[in-house]
């Protein structure tokens, strides 16, 4: 197992930025509020509201691609760094149902763990969230990038959401992040082995 580190300790440990440091990023921590699959805040009393430093580094990269092409545009954090007791809670929340194929098992770790993995949205002019055919924590298949072919042929999803998620991962990727098939929100920040190989787990 990675090095760990207390979530307590983050806010003076030099490897985390606070996500309001980062410019142009607006923030709303989902797990912070009952606007989650679990519906309850599963953050509080912790301070969540960190990224790792190459996380936010890369964040900002593709803050700058974006702000390039789609000027109007700008970028929503849901979730940002989780600690482990908390992923343990979600994990345990869905004990005995096949939406844990949404999680990472805790004993291997979320890379929201490390600090090193966004869950993020883009929002137009005034704030407003665009249209990704799914709200954010929609645990079923039309929230896969994987099958966005077949719903779009389906009719299930349209094609302003799936350009719309194109657009986003078109941005994640400028700074170096990796989407997954299940979660069209979730970027991992560098390659999972190494992370949890390299980086400190917060606990």
């Amino acid at each position: 197992m990675s090095q760990t580190l207390p979530c307590e300790a983050v806010p003076t440990h030099p490897d985390f930025r606070r996500l309001e440091s980062i410019a142009g990023a607006k923030v709303d921590l989902r797990y912070a509020s009952p606007c989650n699959f679990v519906g309850r805040d599963l953050y509080s009393p912790l301070d969540c509201a960190w990224l790792h430093r190459h996380a936010a580094a890369a964040l900002e990269t593709s803050i700058a691609w974006l702000r390039e092409r789609r000027p109007e545009l700008g970028v929503l954090i849901l979730d940002a760094l989780r600690p482990q007791r908390v992923q343990e809670e979600l994990w345990a929340a869905l004990a005995g149902t096949d939406l844990q194929m949404y999680l990472a098992e805790p004993s291997r770790g979320s890379i929201h763990s490390f600090g090193m993995a966004l869950d993020i949205t883009l929002t137009d002019a005034e704030g407003t969230e665009l249209d990704m055919g799914t709200p954010f924590d929609d645990l079923t298949e039309l929230s896969h990038p994987a099958k966005e072919t077949q719903f779009l042929a389906s009719g299930d999803i349209n094609a302003g959401q799936v350009a719309n998620r194109a657009l986003l991962r078109g941005a994640m990727a400028a700074g170096g992040f990796q989407g997954i098939n299940t979660e069209w929100w979730h970027f991992d920040c560098g390659d999972r082995l190494a992370v949890r190989r390299d980086f400190a787990r917060v606990l």
